[in-house]
């Protein structure tokens, strides 16, 4: 059977406040190295190994991995990053706490601007310093293709054809491939594998730095997949992802 797991990064600082993270290059929170390496200690207590890695540019992300795989000892393993699997960019919500965007906005709104399939949040200002093109990390791209702020579609439209062309072909001659990423990259590929609905994908709330398993035949025909951990604690955590961009989260 040939594997290929998905992980969201640990909790970050700006998911322990609430806030719209995007693209902005923010660090785990203690409670999210300690996340990262519990997942790495549950897929090497559950037998996992891993041949081969992928990440995005954001630190959160990376550093979840690396903690994954000094927790496994696979720190040698071949890594590559690519901005391709960054978090979707939420223009100018980047750094806004998403209850407080809910009590402005409406929860409606703010549910639409995270979860909805099409609609985007307004654009960074040329002027913002933020702004991926202004950033050395994405000196090599083209400016053009760098998001001032993206849909989930637009999040997608980047990251499938990296899937397509190079991490999903790597199972023609490996086994077992980890991806860490993000809450919506990841929903990206998981849409994409499991063929869900444009609107059913709202209802998809990926939780922090548990391994999400994809298992494949020798025909890389999609025959399984499952969260590695305990259920309900699983449950719990997608319950509290859903729940970020709610007004009701403030006296949560």
């Amino acid at each position: 059977m040939k594997k290929i797991v998905l992980l969201r990064h640990g909790e970050s600082l700006w998911n322990q406040e609430n806030r719209f993270t995007g693209w902005t290059n923010v660090d785990l929170s203690q409670k999210g190295v300690e996340e990262a390496n519990n997942a790495g200690k549950l897929l090497k207590g559950n037998n996992f190994s891993f041949e081969i890695a992928y990440t995005s540019y954001l630190k959160r992300a990376i550093k979840t991995l690396n903690c994954v795989l000094d927790q496994m000892d696979e720190d040698w393993i071949p890594v590559h990053k690519t901005w391709r699997l960054n978090e979707k960019h939420y223009g100018i919500l980047q750094g806004l706490n998403k209850s407080e965007t809910a009590t402005i906005y409406g929860d409606e709104q703010v549910h639409i601007w995270r979860r909805s399939y099409d609609v985007a949040p307004l654009p960074l200002e040329e002027s913002d310093p933020s702004i991926p093109y202004k950033d050395t990390r994405y000196a090599h791209i083209p400016p053009c293709d760098l998001p001032l702020t993206e849909s989930l579609k637009d999040a997608i439209d980047r990251v499938i054809p990296y899937w397509e062309c190079e991490i999903f072909p790597r199972l023609m001659t490996t086994n077992s491939i980890l991806v860490v990423a993000h809450g919506n990259s990841l929903r990206g590929i998981v849409k994409h594998l499991k063929g869900i609905s444009n609107t059913d994908i709202a209802d998809l709330n990926i939780p922090t730095a548990v391994p999400y398993v994809f298992e494949f035949d020798k025909s890389l025909t999609l025959v399984n997949d499952y969260y590695l951990g305990n259920p309900d604690e699983i449950k719990k955590k997608q319950e509290a992802v859903a729940r970020q961009g709610s007004t009701k989260e403030i006296n949560h």
